[in-house]
């Protein structure tokens, strides 16, 4: 592995592309000349289109769906850029799939996340950089350094400039307190949590809600939103029990099947998620607010270049 390359040098698979602009422009530099095509049997074609010898390279993908299609985009570009003589790639990684198959649940299970780690690691990226990992120990999956942003202070920046007077801090799920605590110390406001039990994967039901949420504005803060079943199941057991107003946010948009209906449907009035996920226009909604993580990265991906501490970013 090369400690640094000579200049650096930003691409982006089809996945990324509007954040990897975004993040070039705050770099104030172009994004690099490449194409991601298939040819006519599904196979992915990567064409690097300038010169990469002995460059830092980082690679902007976010592995949401299509899944599969979007991770083998990653990894053949990686490929591509390893054979190109590139000195350093990071494969950078705002949402970072299969994340939620972290350990063995049940008898013959896979452990996923830990393939995807080896995959990315085998096709040659020399480190990796992601935000809100569903499970930190992901972390420790790979054998290449990993730097892990954090989205929450970007979210509860945009919660300080609303200036939202009793506002309580809600955890959808047991797993989430430690996140929502961190926000609440961010606002400076207590923490309610959701008991809740899931029979099964996509489905929930609320059980109990723990904390004083009636007369209550509660913003609801998860990782990822994927059916949005939980949550709007929560935003409507809060609105139920008395909640003035039902917010919230989340880092990932995955918004896959019945979710964006959901959404529309339920008590929530905001939603606000992070640019990690690019939003297709069919899934705006008017009460879905999108802030790009753009500057972050940015700011990461010059740190990591000069061989800087990141640690100031997750404050």
């Amino acid at each position: 592995m090369n400690i640094h390359g000579k200049d650096i040098k930003i691409f982006a698979a089809n996945a990324s592309k509007e954040l990897a602009q975004k993040i070039a422009d705050e770099m104030g530099m172009p994004l690099g000349k490449c194409e991601v095509s298939t040819f006519s049997d599904g196979e992915i074609s990567v064409s690097i289109q300038e010169t990469v010898r002995g460059s830092d390279v980082f690679v902007v993908q976010s592995t949401n769906a299509p899944v599969n299609n979007n991770l083998m985009e990653l990894l053949i570009m990686i490929d591509a850029l390893k054979r190109a003589s590139a000195g350093r790639i990071t494969a950078v990684m705002p949402y970072y799939g299969y994340a939620r198959q972290d350990r063995k649940s049940r008898s013959r299970d896979p452990i996923t996340a830990k393939l995807v780690a080896d995959l990315i690691t085998a096709a040659g990226a020399d480190r990796v950089l992601t935000m809100d990992l569903h499970a930190a120990q992901i972390q420790g999956f790979f054998n290449i350094p990993l730097d892990h942003l954090v989205g929450m202070p970007i979210l509860a920046r945009e919660f300080v400039k609303k200036e939202i007077e009793d506002l309580v801090v809600v955890s959808p799920d047991l797993g989430s307190v430690t996140r929502a605590r961190n926000f609440a110390n961010y606002l400076d406001a207590p923490i309610a949590i959701i008991d809740k039990r899931r029979p099964k994967a996509n489905v929930c039901e609320v059980m109990n809600i723990i904390g004083e949420i009636k007369d209550k504005n509660v913003v609801i803060i998860d990782d990822i939103i994927d059916t949005a079943g939980t949550l709007c199941n929560a935003a409507n057991a809060l609105k139920e029990r008395g909640a003035k107003s039902v917010r919230a946010c989340a880092t990932h948009g995955v918004l896959s099947g019945p979710a964006i209906q959901r959404i529309k449907d339920s008590a929530i009035e905001e939603l606000i998620l992070l640019d990690t996920i690019q939003l297709p226009e069919e899934k705006h909604l008017e009460k879905i607010d999108v802030v790009t993580v753009a500057e972050v990265f940015a700011e990461a991906i010059k740190r990591i270049y000069n061989d800087q501490c990141l640690s100031s970013l997750f404050d």
